[in-house]
């Protein structure tokens, strides 16, 4: 679903270590190891996404990765709920477009949206639905 390609940077002084992200060049994370800098990368690109959503504009998805290639994949309901932003920017309609046409009230749809809020999976199945969209799963190993 939503697998971003990482950098990592190791500080030869600290020992930290500093990820990146090509497609969200603005978004960087750091850890003691390798592990809590990815772990740490998870909450930078949610917290990258929040910004996206206040200025209005599309996140970015994921581009292609390279064989072996380091990349952070997202929550599947992070995931989801960053597809249902766009769709609904794609499609021009606002928040209270889209609970109107759920029959809703507009701060479920804030919810919907929000990238920290524990929605239900069927939920966003529902509001993508009414934007002519689907979502489908895919396991990987």
């Amino acid at each position: 679903m939503f697998c971003y390609p990482a950098t990592f940077e190791r500080d030869p002084e600290t020992g930290t270590v500093l990820v990146g992200f090509p497609d969200v060049p603005f978004c960087h994370s750091l850890g003691g190891d390798e592990d809590e800098a990815l772990l740490n990368a998870v909450d930078a690109l949610i917290t990258a996404f929040e910004s996206f959503e206040e200025r209005r504009e599309p996140i970015p998805v994921p581009s292609a990765t390279m064989p072996g290639q380091p990349v952070v994949w997202l929550p599947a309901l992070v995931a989801s709920k960053a597809l249902l932003y766009n769709a609904m920017l794609a499609s021009g309609k606002r928040k209270a477009d889209l609970a109107r046409s759920l029959n809703v009230s507009p701060s479920l749809v804030d919810r919907l949206i929000s990238m920290r809020h524990k929605s239900r999976i069927d939920q966003i199945e529902t509001a993508l639905a009414a934007l002519g969209k689907r979502l489908a799963v895919d396991a990987v190993a």
